[in-house]
């Protein structure tokens, strides 16, 4: 059974017998419209869980500034499930006081890397995509000139999957300074060659640096592969198995889908990729991400500047084998955090976009919030 099917209340005139037995046509039917509202509103929402009432005097008092949502599953029940009125943005533009809830898509910024990550690896099962081994940029003959460099020619699919090809990258500036090597990658006139002309700075496959550009030649090839674009393969092969009929992927001033960061999605949407994640790749009866490929991507690659490791566009715990946690990290304080040792999913919004320390919400909310209540819920 799918984890958002409010069960509606066991409604209809037989629940309001004081007007059911008046025999009035118009009574009837006030009655059917009032158990139908009452339906509309339980699905809409959801009763307020001990964690949320916390979470909510919390954000009352000051303690997590610009939180918009937290959304916790442990064993398939709703251990929390909140929302919060905040300033919001779609993919920097602003969208003014936001009144968030479950059915509002919000931005998943770089937890869209993790979402590719999963499209690879189904692309790959079917035959569209190159192994991990192939070099990248053969598979760019348009630019010929870049494979005349030995060192770029070393480059590899899964290098570029582990943010390892080693060309010269900064997102550390605010994703609103042009000079950030995203939003540069964005103004460029060909973004695929502005990702893989870079200088070289290491051997590729030696040294971890965070780059949005690699998750864009990954997205080109899925999309090549497969013959159409990114958000279309998405929504057929990922989104439409799991049941996720609504979202929003931004798409850059050339028509390309931004497959770094250009992904919108509700907070319980999210949580199905959470779901199949649990699942080994498989939801419900389908199989949609090879169960080989999830334990490639938590496959720890490099260790970060972060203090995380890095897998295949997952961040990873930095202890345990398997790691403890699989991850997917967004600007302004957007996770999806996934245990499966304890069977959790928490996923987290909010609207701190392009401050240095939007990190410290989703963490307090996960120290402070979520992992107590799971180990009283153990009985730890």
């Amino acid at each position: 059974m799918p984890l958002w099917n409010v069960a509606a209340p066991a409604s209809g005139v037989d629940d309001f017998p004081q007007i059911a037995n008046t025999g009035s046509m118009k009574q009837k039917f006030a009655c059917a419209f009032l158990a139908l509202f009452i339906t509309l509103l339980a699905a809409k929402a959801p009763m307020a869980t001990e964690m949320d009432v916390r979470l909510r005097a919390a954000f009352d008092a000051g303690e997590l500034a610009g939180l918009h949502g937290v959304l916790v599953l442990h064993r398939g029940e709703t251990v929390a499930e909140t929302y919060f009125p905040g300033k919001d943005e779609s993919w920097g533009m602003p969208l003014g006081v936001v009144q968030h809830g479950p059915e509002e898509l919000h931005d998943l910024r770089s937890v869209t890397k993790s979402i590719v990550g999963l499209l690879y690896g189904i692309a790959l099962a079917e035959g569209k995509v190159p192994p991990l081994d192939a070099a990248l940029i053969e598979q760019f003959p348009q630019y010929r000139d870049l494979s005349a460099d030995p060192a770029r020619k070393k480059m590899t699919i899964g290098d570029a999957l582990s943010m390892r090809i080693g060309t010269q990258w900064n997102e550390n500036l605010p994703y609103s300074d042009p000079s950030n090597s995203e939003i540069a990658m964005e103004n460029a006139p060909d973004r695929y060659r502005f990702v893989l002309d870079r200088p070289m700075a290491a051997e590729p496959g030696t040294q971890w640096t965070y780059n949005g550009g690699a998750v864009a030649v990954i997205a080109k090839l899925i999309a090549d592969g497969v013959g159409k674009p990114i958000d279309r393969y998405a929504k057929e092969r990922l989104f439409a198995p799991l049941g996720i009929d609504r979202f929003e992927w931004a798409h850059g001033s050339d028509g390309e889908p931004s497959a770094a960061s250009g992904l919108r999605l509700t907070a319980r949407d999210l949580a199905r990729i959470g779901e199949l994640v649990l699942g080994k790749g498989k939801y419900g009866d389908a199989q949609i991400v090879p169960e080989e490929w999830l334990s490639s991507s938590f496959q720890p690659l490099s260790e970060t500047s972060e203090g995380a490791r890095y897998g295949y566009l997952w961040w990873l715990a930095p202890w345990g084998e398997p790691p403890a946690w699989v991850a997917g990290f967004g600007n302004g304080g957007q996770r999806i955090t996934i245990q499966a040792s304890v069977d959790l999913i928490v996923v987290v919004f909010a609207g701190n976009y392009n401050q240095h320390d939007a990190w410290k919400v989703p963490v307090r909310v996960i120290e402070d919030f979520v992992v107590p209540e799971i180990r009283r819920r153990l009985g730890k």
